[in-house]
């Protein structure tokens, strides 16, 4: 099968050593963050944050939330581009969704007048929402749909990526505590240009499972 889109996914994988001297281009980082701020969400509810690391200050305060476990992706932090943070609102409420509804209005979405019927549904997050207000498992789903179309736009950029899950939550999200203002930050992303004679996964081919092994057509 011959694609664009095809190539590209065939091209990525998880980058597993960066070239420290590779920093990526203002303008493909101004395109990323775009396409990240475009991303699809339930109910347009875009109930995410953000935080790029960038600088060697930021950058010092995420290697330090290593010292307890997962080092294995601590080298990442200092040899990639940069490193995001992707965060939810573990408590989405109505004043939130306003601002969809304000924002959807100001692009001509919505008319002024009927602003009112633009929070019709804001009712599948109250569904997602217990007793306590916490939004955190619906939010927290959001979050992975923004970080898949980030691999993607990275991969037709041809930028490394890796994803980790494999971060200290507590001691991430006590030293970002400030930045992120009460979000919830699960999962992190490296990016920058893999090392070409260290990053071994570079050299491995590519293994998925068989299409009949996942789809069914019914």
């Amino acid at each position: 099968m011959s694609s664009p889109i095809i190539e590209d996914l065939r091209w990525r994988y998880t980058a597993k050593k960066y070239d420290p001297s590779r920093k990526i281009p203002q303008e493909e980082l101004n395109l990323l963050f775009e396409a990240m701020r475009l991303s699809a969400s339930s109910i347009n509810s875009q109930p995410w944050k953000f935080i790029v690391i960038e600088s060697d200050a930021a950058k010092e305060r995420m290697s330090r939330t290593f010292e307890q476990k997962h080092q294995f992706n601590q080298h990442h932090i200092f040899e990639s581009s940069h490193t995001i943070l992707f965060a939810h609102n573990p408590h989405y409420t109505r004043d939130h969704y306003a601002e969809v509804v304000d924002d959807a209005i100001q692009d001509g979405r919505i008319k002024q007048e009927a602003r009112e019927s633009g929070f019709g549904s804001f009712i599948f997050a109250e569904l997602n929402t217990d007793e306590n207000g916490n939004t955190a498992n619906w939010t927290k789903a959001q979050t992975y749909i923004a970080l898949g179309n980030t691999l993607h736009t990275l991969a037709r950029l041809r930028i490394d990526s890796t994803p980790m899950e494999g971060i200290d939550t507590k001691l991430v999200n006590e030293a970002f505590k400030n930045e992120l203002d009460g979000y919830q930050c699960d999962v992190a992303l490296a990016i920058g240009y893999h090392h070409q004679e260290e990053d071994y996964n570079s050299k491995l081919p590519k293994s998925r499972r068989s299409l009949d092994s996942v789809l069914l057509r019914i």
